[in-house]
């Protein structure tokens, strides 16, 4: 239908995503231009953190335009492509704001009918955005008809959808469902090779348990799933705002370590960490080109004694420098000098702990920086090299 550019905004001085229809399409099919200036309005209708702010729509020498936020970061799916399934915990606190976004669609009666990963993006402090209501349209028209259509993505299309029937905003929260199955394992509840096989499938066969190949994953989360991608749409949350109390509830309001690092790290530019399952491997660039690395890992306890765990390799164990460690231990605010077993070898670690469901930013990026000072110390000391 059209493109969207990267756009300067001169009186405002800011950048800005625009959507131009194409004009040909335009001069030849009035209902391109009706369905472009229908997701204008319907976009423009919300204000909500986790839906993309429409600035302006209007027309310029034939172009028709939508003016949006600009949101810096990749979609939902670019992070899935980039990283893979995503940790229970992580995938359910992004689906709760997704879900109090697409919330407040339902709440002035916009149904969304397209909501996928692709829709939605993820800004660089994980906050996600839906985006793209192409599809999106009020539950009646102007003159009160309700139109018969099938659209949307065929993955995430509600049974009752597939069926004829016309879309919900129990459909929306359908497709909230496969969302969330998609975080949490990678891929769709229903893969199928053609759309008949697909509709079959979602009209006929049960939605696979979570847990039988996933059984790290809660049954509570598995139960939500359930609910979320029932095939009657009466046994599903009636609409985005029952769906979000429903993931809510299972949050545990305890923030991912995700968002944590997001919090702690903000605007540094020498904190860099890669995710490995639930493990994460944080890098700290410090003074004089020296760098040091920490693995931070959940423990395996249960849930309520769950520990955030931070260490860090410093070099080889030398009896020599015992005095040095327990001196060091007597003085350092952040972690502690310890010796563990690494690949055989016994070695000198900076170590770390919060419980799970208390630590917050400002510890995190306290330790980790502790962390990483005090090891790439010890190492510098022990082996004068720069290896961990």
């Amino acid at each position: 239908m059209g493109r969207v550019y990267l756009a300067n905004h001169h009186h405002l001085s800011r950048l800005s995503a625009l959507k131009v229809l194409f004009p040909k399409i335009a001069s030849q099919n009035y209902d391109f231009v009706k369905q472009f200036q229908m997701e204008a309005r319907a976009a423009a209708s919300l204000s909500h953190p986790n839906v993309v702010t429409t600035h302006a729509i209007g027309e310029e020498d034939g172009y028709h335009f939508i003016e949006m936020e600009y949101v810096p970061g990749r979609s939902l799916q670019q992070l899935l492509d980039d990283e893979g399934k995503l940790t229970s915990q992580r995938s359910t606190n992004i689906m709760v704001k997704i879900a109090s976004g697409l919330a407040a669609a339902h709440q002035v009666g916009i149904i969304h009918r397209d909501l996928k990963p692709d829709n939605i993006l993820v800004q660089h402090d994980g906050t996600p955005k839906i985006v793209d209501f192409g599809l999106a349209k009020r539950v009646l028209s102007e003159t009160g008809a309700a139109e018969e259509k099938l659209v949307g993505t065929p993955n995430f299309i509600a049974p009752e959808v597939f069926q004829g029937e016309l879309a919900s905003p129990a459909s929306d929260v359908y497709a909230l469902g496969v969302c969330y199955y998609l975080l949490l394992t990678g891929r769709l509840p229903f893969v199928c090779s053609s759309l008949s096989e697909l509709k079959k499938s979602v009209l006929t066969d049960p939605v696979p348990n979570i847990r039988d190949n996933h059984p790290e994953i809660s049954l509570a989360i598995a139960e939500t799933l359930s609910v979320l991608l029932s095939k009657s749409q009466k046994n599903r949350p009636q609409n985005a705002v029952e769906a979000m109390q429903l993931l809510d509830a299972i949050s545990g309001q305890v923030e991912d370590i995700e968002t944590l690092l997001v919090d702690a790290f903000r605007g540094r530019d020498n904190v860099k960490w890669i995710r490995d399952g639930e493990k994460y491997l944080i890098q700290v660039h410090l003074p004089m080109g020296r760098k040091q690395s920490i693995l931070l890992e959940p423990s395996s306890h249960a849930s309520a004694e769950k520990l955030l765990m931070f260490s860090s390799i410093c070099g080889p164990v030398k009896s020599e420098y015992f005095e040095h460690a327990l001196k060091l231990n007597s003085e350092i605010m952040h972690g502690a000098l310890a010796i563990r077993e690494i690949d055989g070898e016994s070695r000198f670690v900076m170590v770390d702990t919060y419980p799970r469901t208390t630590v917050d930013a400002e510890e995190v990026r306290c330790s980790v920086l502790a962390l990483a000072h005090h090891a790439d110390a010890i190492e510098n000391l022990i082996t004068g090299l720069d290896q961990y």
